[in-house]
């Protein structure tokens, strides 16, 4: 089957730093799905591996975790999904990624795709609705329907993938005001367009950008990017027993920082279920029906940003590069092997 793997971590300017590459086809296991790759988006995480995770010498590693297909075969104890399904899910860490023809997925990391999208816009929900999801209503704590009225959420870095959309799950699903942050014109038109009550520049202090739009302090933080950077903006945005929600990986977080406002630091891997094989990984399943079902009843939309054309290397090494940059908005999608 065709793929794009990479055999050494290198630049994404280096030609060799994902290849064309043809591998045997996998085998589904008992829980598994085999999956027709039709499309897929590429998230941080891609990027993150290919940089630091060298495969075996002479091994070829295939990233992407973000999948909208066609199930062709299932395992002899699947009870979800048959064969012709299309489907649409991120699947699990420590197995294959899928920038390949055919993919092998556990049925329980699985949704149905809505019925409203085609493949390319499915394949830009699946990993960030789930982490937006969780991170909202697991890690956070916030309480569908309008329980949340009276609180506030800061979304720092809403333009993104995970902030697209997280910021259409806080306005649409609870009663919290929604404050996102872009520091461009095109993105932060663009986080307005997704719901967004207030937008403001975190290249700017924070607390003055939120004096701006009269917000004293707010009861959640969703810090997707450069925290470490943010964190004393954060602590002081924060209002006494807030909520700080992280997901990415600064190398360093003085949480003492947080102890005088009695903060609570919560931390947000979608990954953990299926690298835990936790008793509760259907819920990812349950959780990316739910969005399916939104999907269709107009409640939310894709975030797809920009179609870079078929799936093949070339493709998905200008994907990882605007990626690097940090100038992405919404998701970047492929679709189609040639």
């Amino acid at each position: 089957m065709k793929a794009i793997a990479y055999y050494q971590s290198l630049p994404i300017d280096n030609p060799e730093a994902l290849q064309d590459v043809e591998l045997p086809a996998p085998t589904p296991g008992p829980r598994d799905l085999l999956v027709e790759v039709k499309a897929i988006s590429v998230n941080p995480v891609d990027t993150k591996i290919r940089r630091n995770v060298a495969p075996e010498p002479g091994q070829a590693k295939v990233l992407g975790w973000d999948v909208a297909g066609v199930v062709k075969a299932v395992g002899s104890e699947v009870g979800l999904f048959q064969p012709g399904d299309k489907v649409f899910y991120a699947g699990a860490l420590d197995r294959a990624g899928a920038n390949s023809e055919l993919h092998v997925v556990d049925e329980r990391l699985v949704g149905h795709l809505p019925q409203r999208l085609d493949f390319a816009q499915a394949a830009a929900l699946p990993l960030t609705a789930i982490t937006a999801w969780e991170l909202l209503f697991e890690r956070l704590g916030i309480a569908e329907g309008q329980a949340s009225t009276g609180q506030s959420l800061l979304i720092v870095g809403a333009a993104g993938g995970v902030g697209s959309i997280l910021t259409q799950l806080a306005r649409r699903l609870t009663g919290l005001t929604v404050i996102g942050t872009a520091s461009r014109p095109a993105t932060q038109a663009w986080v307005r367009e997704l719901g967004a009550h207030h937008v403001i520049d975190h290249s700017r202090p924070l607390a003055e950008e939120l004096k701006r739009i009269g917000v004293g302090q707010v009861s959640h933080v969703a810090s997707l990017t450069n925290t470490d950077q943010h964190l004393d903006q954060l602590v002081e945005a924060l209002a006494p027993q807030g909520k700080l929600g992280l997901i990415d990986d600064p190398l360093e977080l003085d949480v003492r920082k947080l102890k005088r406002k009695s903060l609570s630091l919560h931390w947000e891997f979608m990954y953990t279920r299926s690298l835990f094989q936790t008793a509760d990984m259907l819920e990812q399943h349950k959780l990316l029906e739910r969005v399916s079902q939104l999907i269709d009843q107009g409640v939310l939309k894709t975030t797809l940003g920009e179609h870079f054309g078929r799936i093949d290397a070339a493709n998905l090494r200008r994907a990882h590069a605007l990626l690097e940059s940090g100038k992405a908005k919404g998701k970047i999608v492929l679709e189609g092997f040639a």
